[in-house]
């Protein structure tokens, strides 16, 4: 592979990479406002100016400037490299460029970040982007200099309402463009523009328009600055108390790598964020998916129920044990249902109840009904791990919970034992039917219509509170990582099949989560990648 030398350093590079391209994958950051790896190259920033010497035989490109002379006391003429950006800029063999450690180059940032603060308002004690600015921390490394312009700064419009979820301050826009270039090139919406000149430059809707497609907060993320903020997110924390978890968005199939930033103090999510991945969600994520954080906190079952009473666990799990006396005599009449909701280890662990101990064959898969996809990222299936039930199970593939109810009206099971609370039919369908049974076990995050039918409901954590393997509609295994503690009386739902077999007297044996995976890979292995080694180097926004 050819390569190219950055300060010194030797980079490969592939036909038709840029300069930008190069240095990120290398993991060297050149300055950068308007570049974003998976959108057009704009170039209008300027703050990637870099200096290159050009390959062996080529003339290289010179600058006629005037320099001031101190000992004349006079300008006189000089020659300077032409300094190109980086972002535009086609590798070519044997190039060298010089990033950090010109002075020409400094110069250069060090006049752009001046020329974009000129008109800026500085407002960072009251914006939401302080703490993760670039103008903050380009001024930081680039300028360092105080403001020299006295005259009245120019006044743009404040606080207006693009649409539904984002909010926008033109005084803070520095127009690189990326919003408008996302909502055109990858929402397939071209709703924003750039209206007048100069520094008269500001972003509009266009008109009779309302920003208010499926991927509306992607174009808050791609914004390097306080321009554009989210109203779901403004004003409710500094980012500096946050902390972050490499998660799997839980809205759909598709399974999007997200981070999620919460709150270690108060134990709250503030905001789901995309984490780079080029196998699967690129550098993007749909509204539904970095909304669904919301889920983490929001309609939880929080104490074990008898009977739709509160319980202890310890109240519940007797009462498990009473309501399932019998399925020893007859395996055939229970019916196990897997969640598409929960994780592998979740489900693993119930399957190996069912199977090893129970002797129960019958197996069906709760979860969310289908929804709206589209060919970007949404996928139809709104669950995040469909595919995962059902490499675990194997053959013949559990069957739609709606062949659970319909089989119970014939009269065909006793008990039943669930994970999860979503189903895809009508609660009330599913009440009259579970309403029959002589016992009705259900283990589910969610205050659900399987958990309000339940004759004991047991608190399992939510996938923001537990680690856990999500399989995405590719096939690919997915690890998610705790954030939050557990709400309430919340288990792992794992742990809560254990205890409900050892209180049905089989020996379960596994205590953490290691040891579940343990079990899990001679008999489920999962598959060959997980999101771990398929993430490329993140790119901040």
């Amino acid at each position: 592979m050819a390569t190219i030398k950055i300060d010194g350093r030797e980079i490969p590079f592939e036909q038709g990479e840029t300069i930008i391209k190069a240095a990120h994958r290398a993991g060297i950051d050149i300055p950068h406002y308007c570049w974003h790896p998976g959108l057009s190259v704009a170039a209008n920033c300027r703050m990637c100016l870099v200096e290159v010497a050009p390959p062996p035989g080529r003339p290289a490109m010179q600058l006629d400037i005037l320099r001031w002379d101190p000992e004349k006391k006079d300008y006189v003429p000089a020659r300077k490299p032409k300094l190109v950006p980086a972002c535009q800029q086609a590798c070519a063999p044997g190039m060298e460029v010089l990033s950090e450690g010109s002075d020409h180059v400094e110069e250069a940032r060090g006049a752009v970040q001046e020329l974009l603060l000129l008109n800026h308002p500085v407002d960072c004690p009251i914006c939401d982007q302080a703490g993760e600015c670039r103008l903050q921390d380009y001024w930081l490394e680039h300028q360092g200099t105080g403001k020299r312009m006295q005259q009245e700064v120019v006044h743009k419009p404040k606080a207006v309402d693009f649409g539904p979820t984002i909010v926008y301050d033109a005084e803070r826009c520095i127009i690189c463009t990326r919003c408008v270039r996302f909502t055109a090139e990858v929402a397939k919406d071209p709703v924003l523009s750039v209206r007048e000149r100069g520094n008269l430059n500001e972003i509009v809707v266009s008109p009779g328009r309302e920003l208010d497609h499926d991927y509306t907060l992607m174009t808050e993320h791609v914004c390097p600055v306080g321009a554009l903020t989210s109203k779901d997110f403004r004003f409710k924390a500094r980012v500096w108390f946050l902390r972050s978890a490499r998660t799997v968005c839980q809205g759909c199939a598709t399974g999007c790598n997200a981070y999620l930033d919460y709150d270690p103090r108060s134990n709250v999510p503030h905001r789901h964020r995309p984490r780079d991945n080029e196998e699967v969600n690129k550098y993007w994520m749909c509204d539904e998916g970095m909304l669904s954080y919301r889920r983490a906190v929001e309609g939880r079952l929080g104490t074990a129920l008898v009977g739709g009473e509160d319980a202890s666990l310890e109240e519940a799990l007797a009462a498990a044990k009473d309501q399932l006396a019998g399925i020893k005599d007859d395996p055939g009449r229970v019916a196990i249902v897997l969640s598409a909701q929960h994780s592998n280890e979740d489900n693993f662990a119930l399957l190996k109840l069912a199977r090893t101990f129970i002797g129960a064959k019958d197996l069906y898969v709760s979860g969310r009904p289908l929804g709206r996809g589209d060919k970007i990222l949404m996928s139809e299936d709104k669950n995040p791990n469909t595919l995962g039930v059902m490499q675990l199970a194997g053959a013949p593939a559990p069957k739609p919970i709606a062949a659970l109810f319909d089989a119970i009206k014939a009269g065909k099971y006793s008990f039943v034992i669930a994970l999860g609370a979503e189903i895809e039919v009508d609660a009330k369908d599913a009440e009259s039917a579970l309403s029959k049974l002589k016992g009705v076990v259900t283990i589910a995050a969610h205050d659900g219509p399987l958990a309000r039918a339940a004759h004991v409901a047991l608190p399992a954590t939510a996938w923001a509170e537990a680690d856990g393997t999500y399989v995405n509609r590719q096939g690919l295994a997915q690890k998610s990582e705790r954030a939050l503690k557990p709400r309430g009386d919340a288990r792992p739902g794992w742990e809560l099949v254990a205890k409900l077999g050892k209180e049905l007297g089989y020996a379960m044996t596994e205590k953490t989560l290691a040891d579940v995976r343990r079990a899990m890979t001679p008999e489920a292995p999962l598959a060959s990648r997980d999101a771990d080694r398929a993430a490329k180097p993140e790119v901040s926004a």
